[in-house]
């Protein structure tokens, strides 16, 4: 299947003009900027405007994703519970998933392969961009709803994995530099012997 057959997939509310900062706003105003390098969402320092009436079916969805269109990176961050009012803005695009489940999804557009694949898809010279049309017609494999969460279960584990070896890592990369500093100093030496 693809991408469009599984969700709808539309551009971010296009602003007219330069977005100011009102601490008295509704809505949080997701850009691109509020996106790590590890595609996690950070709502929390996003922009506040006060969304215009009329316009509150641009507001994201639990579940939906928030894909960046242009740039180095062209990954999917996954809008979570409990994030509060927001919109999404232009040109990022937006991902709303209805037949498959959004983690899963999520995913499989983050995996190292695919990326590869969005980047083939990229047009422009200056400014590399990925079309909405190109992104619906990405190939997705569909598996069982069991399997798609069992997928999603096992790349948190994976995750969470090399975070922890990455830990291990700083640890043990801290410990071998104090003991070398203490053989380093000439008081340590009498220890030594």
């Amino acid at each position: 299947m693809t991408l469009g057959d599984l969700a709808e997939v539309q551009m971010g509310y296009p602003f007219r003009s330069r977005l100011e900062h009102d601490p008295q706003g509704d809505v949080a105003v997701i850009q691109m900027k509020d996106i790590d390098d590890a595609n996690l969402l950070h709502a929390e320092e996003a922009i506040r405007v006060a969304l215009p009436k009329g316009k509150a079916h641009h507001l994201l969805r639990t579940g939906d994703l928030l894909f960046r269109s242009r740039g180095r990176s062209n990954g999917a961050a996954q809008v979570l519970e409990g994030m509060g009012p927001a919109v999404l803005a232009a040109p990022m695009l937006l991902i709303r998933p209805h037949k498959v489940l959004s983690a899963y999804l999520c995913w499989y557009i983050n995996a190292p392969a695919i990326q590869a694949q969005l980047a083939a898809l990229a047009e422009g010279t200056s400014v590399r961009m990925i079309s909405a049309e190109a992104l619906k017609a990405l190939e997705v494999p569909l598996p069982s709803q069991a399997t798609q969460q069992r997928i999603v279960q096992a790349a948190g584990l994976a995750e969470q994995e090399q975070a922890l070896l990455a830990r291990i890592a700083t640890l043990r990369q801290r410990l071998a530099t104090h003991m070398l500093m203490k053989f380093a100093h000439p008081s340590s030496e009498r220890a030594i012997q």
